[in-house]
């Protein structure tokens, strides 16, 4: 038997190492959205910070581990084999559960899945032990900490509230002090903010911080607890001074300095207070095999697990090992860096272009209340305070260089000062918060007080906030669910079980890996986003949008032309989902347009007007191509009557001659051979021709009751959105041509 429990601790510490690369690439976005967002330093200059962060705060986990032996349920009430059946099910289910979120780009909290698994597991496995005995489910709170976990959970909802609260404060007060024309008040205040932020998060991890850190002796931890007031006055008047000197003497920036060392303080928080929740369990299990192994002779079914409840030291080598693996991760998992999009969306500054979110009956409601509770501290507030305030918040004009910052360097720097304090004062509670929540919800408390929430974008990004919310409490009750089931499923079953599950496990990490591929090349293919479109000019970008959309329409019409051949209504359901995403395209462009029009090279409104038209026109032939493959998916989902030979022939005759022309319309416009128009015209009038031609056999197979009413309407409407498409495209190509011939004069 001792065999089978030495393979389960390998598949524990396998487990682990999966947890740790699933975990770095969800909570990444954490300690890199404000650095990244503000375009506070390269990106690579960016990792590094972040991998030394993470090394570092390591270290410092070692307090932390006791959440995954004692917080959650009452060791001692367990034996051996139900740890390891509890140990198994949390990791089995924790690794599936960050991945399938990754995969789909969703930020979600690794605390509270780490947290519902042990509670779901811990409890399925205490009514099974009930269920064998004479005890009623009365005695379940014998098993279950149900104190510390309620604690637990009330600590990471409550820190929602806080972490929004106190990122809204900080940042108004902030604003007020700086603005967003902040080149004047730097110089005053730059180096005091430095000072402030700087000791502030030197307090908080270094000071709380180190009462969990492993390489620290006792004295050590002592004296700097004896001298805490002595350290923070010391730290602050230094930080202080140094950044005086260097903005005087240097050209350092100082909220750059800041949000560096913010984005190493929050990299060392995540570690020191998320760790516990990818290697935890693991750890817990081998410390619980070696008690075992030292008690010979004792049945691992009757040996009590009373040995967790007391204090254990993690060794350093251990956490230093995780903390590499995790930098390893961050560096190479490309899902880590897809799950950052959300709160950049949610935090721009910028509220033209496409939101992430729709709007909801709830998010109206809010701010409807919002507006109005405004509107009466309006009439309270005298006006010249008012418009003083007014003048802090406003916004310059967004400039070239701009255009890819989500929000500004003194936004950055409150995102990261804030949420480092926060999250490393929980650390040194020992309380398990969530860094997703509270770095979410501080930069939200930070977007609203800087305005970045505005009438335009308000309903949006509310909705968006409670969608991301919900999905945190949809969190909990998969991973206690889940949990729940796997480990009743090895109690009852066996450890014969485990390797099924973890079979069914890497069948579903393999398949998320193809899915997320899958979705990102749709996206790149889709979009024409080749790495390099961010780069070029706004009439390279148009002709490269127009080429895609051209190419997308061709390949589509083909495929559409063939699935209705066949009756295809898988491959007709694919095509509805492509061209759902070539609509959300077009819209996007649609609704980027004030920022494009911006930077047009010259002021002629000639120029403009074209570039609208050309928007305009691919919107309308995505509109048009999505008329013509939803009713013919629903035509034949409904097992609706398909189209005979006649008609089948009749558009294949229309698919190639249609094929002809966009070949010829993309060499027109690749080569910028816009001469050739005319050869395209009398392309088009020859398609129109036959559209006319096979819309009266149509007319003469319905005298005939050779076809009936619903293939008729599918039939008909396919060849009228064939020719709305048509002129589209033709009008498109001109108005490219003309918006080139404008932009190049």
């Amino acid at each position: 038997m001792e065999i089978v429990f030495i393979l389960l601790i390998i598949v524990l510490v396998i487990l682990a190492v999966s947890d740790l690369v699933v975990g770095v690439s969800n909570d990444a976005v954490n300690f890199l959205n404000s650095a990244i967002g503000s375009k506070a330093a390269p990106f690579w200059v960016i990792m590094i910070v972040a991998s030394l962060g993470i090394v570092f705060g390591a270290t410092f986990s070692s307090g932390m581990m006791e959440v995954a032996r004692k917080s959650i349920f009452h060791p001692e009430m367990f034996s051996f084999t139900n740890i390891m059946i509890i140990f198994l099910a949390v990791m089995l289910t924790d690794i599936i559960l960050l991945d399938t979120f990754n995969t789909f780009g969703l930020p979600t909290s690794t605390t509270v899945s780490i947290v519902f698994e042990l509670l779901g597991a811990a409890v399925a496995v205490a009514i099974l032990k009930i269920a064998d005995s004479e005890a009623g489910l009365s005695s379940l709170g014998e098993y279950i900490n149900s104190g510390k976990a309620l604690l637990i959970i009330a600590g990471i909802l409550l820190s929602v509230v806080v972490a929004f609260t106190i990122g809204a404060a900080i940042q108004y007060l902030v604003r007020i002090v700086f603005s967003f024309n902040y080149e004047k008040s730097y110089k005053y205040y730059g180096a005091l903010w430095g000072g402030i932020a700087i000791t502030s998060i030197t307090y908080f991890i270094l000071i709380k911080g180190a009462k969990g850190a492993s390489f620290m002796d006792v004295a050590t931890k002592e004296w700097i607890h004896n001298n805490t007031l002595q350290i923070i006055i010391i730290s602050f008047i230094f930080w202080t001074i140094i950044l005086k000197l260097l903005q005087t003497f240097t050209k350092v920036n100082i909220f750059k300095m800041i949000i560096l060392v913010g984005t190493f303080a929050l990299a060392m928080a995540f570690a020191g207070n998320d760790l516990v929740n990818f290697i935890g369990v693991p750890l817990a299990g081998v410390k619980s095999y070696e008690a075992w192994h030292a008690a010979e002779g004792i049945n691992a079914d009757d040996f009590s697990m009373a040995i967790l409840s007391a204090k254990v030291k993690t060794p350093t080598l251990y956490l230093l090992i995780a903390g590499l693996i995790m930098v390893i991760t961050l560096w190479l998992s490309k899902k880590a860096r897809s799950v950052t999009a959300t709160t950049l969306n949610l935090s721009k500054q910028n509220q033209e272009g496409k939101e992430q979110f729709e709007s909801s009956v709830f998010s109206r409601y809010i701010v409807r209340q919002s507006i109005k509770a405004s509107n009466a501290i309006n009439y309270i507030v005298p006006a010249p305070i008012q418009e003083s305030i007014k003048k802090r918040f406003d916004v310059p004009k967004q400039t070239k260089s701009d255009e890819n910052v989500s929000f500004d360097l003194v936004r950055a720097s409150v995102n990261l000062t804030v949420a480092s304090i926060l999250i490393s004062f929980a650390t040194s509670l020992k309380l398990p918060l969530s860094t997703t929540y509270v770095t979410f919800m501080v930069t939200m408390g930070t977007s609203l007080a800087d305005g970045a929430w505005g009438r335009d974008s308000a309903v949006y990004r509310v909705s968006g906030v409670m969608t991301v919310i919900g999905g945190w409490f949809f969190t909990a009750f998969i991973a206690f669910t889940v949990a729940f089931l796997v480990a009743m499923s090895i109690y009852s079953v066996g450890f014969a079980m485990v390797p099924v599950l973890l079979i069914l496990a890497a069948f579903i990490l393999i398949k998320s890996k193809s899915v997320h591929k899958k979705r990102s090349g749709d996206d790149d293919n889709l979009n024409g986003e080749n790495g390099e479109q961010e780069h070029v000019n706004i009439l390279e970008a148009c002709s490269i949008n127009v080429i895609n959309t051209i190419t997308n329409i061709s390949e589509i019409y083909g495929k559409a032309v063939d699935a209705i051949a066949t009756e295809d209504r898988k491959a007709l359901k694919k095509l509805s989902q492509k061209v759902d995403k070539l609509n959300d395209k077009a819209k996007s462009l649609k609704d980027s347009l004030e920022g494009t029009i911006q930077e047009l090279q010259d002021d002629s409104i000639e120029t403009g007007h074209y570039y609208v038209q050309v928007l305009d026109y691919l919107r309308e032939i995505a509109h048009a191509i999505t008329f013509i493959i939803r009713p013919a998916y629903q035509h034949f989902d409904n097992q609706h009557t398909g189209f005979d030979e006649t008609q089948i022939a009749e558009l294949k005759e229309l698919e190639q001659l249609l094929q002809g022309l966009l070949n010829e319309i993309l060499e027109i416009i690749k080569n910028t051979r816009f001469g050739n128009i005319d050869n395209a015209l009398k392309h088009q009038q020859k398609i129109l021709d036959a559209i006319d031609k096979f819309r009266r056999n149509q007319i003469k197979r319905i005298k005939n009751a050779q076809a009936g009413t619903k293939n008729s309407l599918l039939y008909l409407g396919i060849l009228s959105e064939t020719k709305n498409m048509l002129l589209d495209i033709i009008n498109l190509l001109k108005s490219q041509r003309d918006f080139i011939i404008y932009q190049s004069s």
